[in-house]
């Protein structure tokens, strides 16, 4: 493709019409002759500095916020992360005007949301895609995930491998960060859902305000087609009043799709739903009054994109467990241990409530924060686990560059007397597992699907905690 066609009404000197684009990157250490190269402005690197090395690598041009004067044509525009993802459209073929894409976002809900709706549309005969936080799928194969939303350039092209696998729709996690940084620019979304909003990734966005107009970019720059919301999320009643003729969800509000007695235990979850169509009853395996709102956005999601109500409500039913999404440990053990991804406030208050409705004995929690990411939310987690469970346990979760005892203080503080600390992740979790007792329920949070535990320098081990949970109740076993 001529440079002039990925990038048009761009001047970028002589001849630009004349140069031939044959990939695109934004890693010079991706580029080979025939490259068009992104000088993204990152957090720690500027791609304006190795502008140089991608010409000498074969890069056929740049594109620029500034001169880089590396001897090949220079597109210089007001913000390279901007023109990215629909360069990337033009050059793949604008994929995702002939992929129908469901884009879900939100704090809590969005990988199993994401994969309910794959199923959903599978079971409505449509070969479907995943991008989420646990696994992609590309045209029927998994592949392994580096971030939940990735960069333009990458998106664009895995659109276009999940058209030529077979593929005619996709539901993809969309992350506030890749909203922000302008990765999801250039996709048509058939359908946007919203989760619900709660404080996380404060890190990087300076206010929940922000965090909220991050979010609020997949309603309003992408438009999608459809607008699916949780009116029970005080963000989202906000945002379904920004919009036009939204698909709302609730259970305690009047709303397009409104789940009804609902009856939640150990085998799962049954409702009745009320919809535009018809009312019906809708069973799931999966546990916890918030995988309720995940099912009805899932639901009315599906029946946007075309899939019957009666066939989604019946795949509803077989739909698998999410890796590391509330998800049990069994050894035969006479209580339930549960392994949940649960990482923010909301989620881990979520989470315990659900346990608590579960059994009528003791509720266990282990749990950490990650370094290096908002500390406003330690004390917080730390006083919902000590209001929700009986037994509390604070420990590592990823603690990155920060020393791992700090981080449990100021989990602590938020804490009252009885709390246990342990910073070594196994050795919680088998303390937790050693003192439950029949019906109790033990709930391991912050990590779910990882599968590493990551230190100061970037070292990062081996760790699972559906794994080490597993070995946990093995040895309990033996002991007794």
């Amino acid at each position: 493709m001529r440079l002039d066609e990925v990038m048009p009404g761009v001047p970028a000197g002589a001849g630009a019409g004349e140069i031939e684009v044959t990939d695109l990157a934004y890693d010079n250490r991706a580029v080979e002759p025939g490259t068009l190269f992104f000088c993204v402005p990152g957090f720690t690197r500027d791609g304006h500095d190795y502008g140089a090395d991608a010409a000498a690598g074969g890069a056929v041009a740049l594109v620029v916020q500034r001169p880089v004067n590396a001897g090949v044509p220079e597109v210089l525009v007001e913000s390279v992360r901007a023109a990215m993802g629909p360069a990337a459209a033009r050059f793949h073929g604008d994929p995702t005007a002939h992929l129908q894409v469901a884009g879900v976002t939100g704090t809590n809900g969005k990988t199993t949301t994401a994969f309910l709706i794959r199923e959903l549309l599978e079971a409505g005969g449509r070969q479907t895609g995943l991008l989420g936080t646990v696994k992609s799928v590309i045209g029927g194969e998994e592949r392994a995930v580096e971030r939940t939303t990735p960069e333009g350039i990458d998106l664009q092209r895995t659109f276009r491998e999940m058209l030529d696998g077979g593929d005619v729709a996709c539901a993809m996690e969309v992350s506030s960060h890749a909203l922000e940084l302008h990765r999801t620019d250039g996709i048509h979304f058939a359908v946007a859902i919203f989760t619900n909003l709660t404080q996380d990734h404060l890190d990087f966005h300076p206010t929940m305000e922000d965090y909220f107009n991050a979010k609020r970019r997949l309603f309003t720059t992408s438009r999608p087609r459809i607008a699916v919301v949780n009116v029970d999320d005080p963000y989202g009643g906000r945002l379904a009043a920004e919009l036009d003729e939204p698909v709302t969800f609730a259970l305690d509000r009047e709303a397009v799709y409104r789940a009804e007695n609902v009856q939640i235990g150990l085998q799962g979850c049954q409702f009745t739903v009320r919809t535009p169509e018809a009312e019906i009853e809708v069973s799931s395996p999966l546990r916890g009054r918030f995988n309720v709102y995940n099912i009805l956005g899932s639901l009315a999601a599906a029946r946007a994109m075309g899939v019957s109500l009666d066939t989604a409500a019946a795949a509803v039913e077989t739909a698998g467990q999410v890796p590391g999404r509330f998800e049990p440990v069994e050894e035969g053990q006479d209580f339930a241990v549960l392994v949940d991804y649960a990482h923010t406030p909301d989620s881990l208050e979520n989470v315990l409530r659900a346990a608590r409705a579960l059994t009528d004995a003791r509720v266990h929690v282990v749990f950490g924060c990650g370094g290096d990411r908002d500390r406003g939310k330690r004390p917080l987690m730390g006083a919902i686990a000590a209001r929700l469970a009986d037994h509390v346990i604070v420990t590592s979760d990823n603690p990155r560059s920060e020393d791992p005892e700090a981080i449990i203080e100021e989990i602590l503080t938020g804490t009252g007397p009885g709390v246990r600390s342990d910073p070594d992740r196994r050795a919680a979790i088998a303390e937790a597992i050693s003192g439950a007792d029949r019906g109790d329920v033990v709930v391991i949070a912050g990590k779910g699907h990882e599968q590493g535990q990551e230190f100061a320098g970037g070292r990062k081990i081996p760790f699972d905690d559906v794994t080490v949970a597993r070995d946990a109740l093995r040895s309990a076993a033996l002991s007794r």
